[in-house]
Formats: C-alpha cells, structure tokens, sequence
C-alpha cells in the first residue's frame, strides 16, 4: 500500500509537471528550476540576475524555504511578481511539488511575464526528485562545499542543465581541487554546462546572464 501511495504522488506531480510545461510553452515563458545546498548564494545570484534583466524582460520569482520569508523579503525591492512558499504549512517539506508551482501561476500575468526564477528548497536531494515542468534545471555549488558533492548527491547534476559554481573569490583561502570536482562531475554528466561565478563580486555573472537571456529569447522565438 505504501507503495502504491508513492507511486501516485510522483505520478501525479510528473502529470502536474508536463501540464505546467505545456503552459510555458504556450506562453512562451522560460522557466529556471534552482537547486542548491542551504548557503550557496542563490538568493544573491538571483538578485543580481534579475537587477541585469528587469529592464529587458519581464520576470516572476517563486521563492521556496521550510520557513521565513527572508529571501522574498530581500527581493521584493525589484518590484517583480513574487510569491513565496513556505513548506512548514505543508508538513515541512523539503522540496517543492509541481501542483504548488501551478497554483502559483494563478497569481502571476503570464501574458505578461517572460523569465520564472523558482529558488527551490535547499536540499541536494529531495528537490532533485521532482519535476516541475521547468526548462532548466539549475545547480549552485559553493566552493566552500568542498568537490565531491557531484559524486555524493548524483541525481540533481545529472539531471541539471548546467551548474554554477558560486564563491569562487574564496578559493584563495580555501584547499580546493577544482580539477578534482571537474572530474567528479565529469563521471556524473558529461555534458554539463559550467559557470564559475562569485555572485557577491560579480565575477562570472556576465556569462551566466548573457546565458540565461539567450534561452529567454530562444524560447520567445521558438
């Protein structure tokens, strides 16, 4: 029976999932799914993507933590669509669900919105296991997290797009191998598209931006 039980949650999230996909589509509307550790710097990458876009393009945040509203709080001063889902109401959940994600939408202007950022849970695991009918899926890791998170938590790097590894202004003051993460996500997915980016300096962030607005006017023109 347990069994069962599962099997339909994840079914119908991956349901839920390919309808927001579909919506997306319709709209023309690039959506980042970005999965991180607690304390990569996601919050700050964030800030300063949506301070280069917001003038360009159109742009709704999804703010997701167990509990607080902080991050909304500190991103609420771009004047964008923003909610913020806080878990504990649901249990505690450590990650987002795809029907949460489209009840979302309903406060959003679609027609007038072309880049969703969700800044899911932190949690290298759980948030890896659900789809929310995203166009990308982002992972952040710190460098202050040492290099073998790609080896220990599979599934999110191999399921993401691309991976930004944030904090890259603390590698003088840190014993970090970056040839030996490279490798150990290399083992895990190849085709992974790497940004080394430091999202308190801005080093890096050029390249991450210019990415992400290609993709919005992809799929604007798609």
């Amino acid at each position: 029976m347990e069994i069962r039980v599962l099997k339909d949650i994840m079914e119908s999230n991956r349901e839920m999932a390919s309808d927001i996909k579909s919506l997306l589509k319709s709209k023309k509307i690039y959506m980042i799914n970005i999965i991180s550790s607690p304390g990569s710097g996601k919050t700050t990458m964030i800030d300063r993507i949506i301070s280069s876009l917001k003038g360009k393009y159109r742009i709704a945040v999804i703010e997701g933590d167990v509990k607080t509203t902080q991050d909304a709080e500190r991103l609420s001063r771009h004047d964008i669509q923003l909610i913020q889902i806080e878990t504990e109401r649901f249990g505690g959940g450590c990650h987002l669900e795809s029907s949460w994600i489209m009840k979302c939408f309903e406060s959003f202007d679609l027609d007038n919105t072309d880049l969703i950022i969700i800044e899911n849970i932190g949690n290298l695991v759980c948030p890896a296991e659900f789809e929310l009918g995203d166009d990308e899926r982002m992972v952040v890791l710190s460098v202050t997290e040492g290099e073998d998170k790609p080896i220990k938590y599979p599934l999110v790097f191999n399921t993401s797009k691309t991976m930004v590894l944030n904090k890259i202004d603390l590698l003088p003051y840190l014993d970090y191998k970056l040839d030996r993460m490279s490798e150990y996500l290399k083992r895990v997915n190849p085709n992974i598209r790497v940004f080394n980016v430091s999202s308190t300096k801005g080093d890096g962030m050029d390249d991450l931006i210019r990415y992400i607005e290609e993709n919005i006017k992809k799929k604007k023109s798609a």
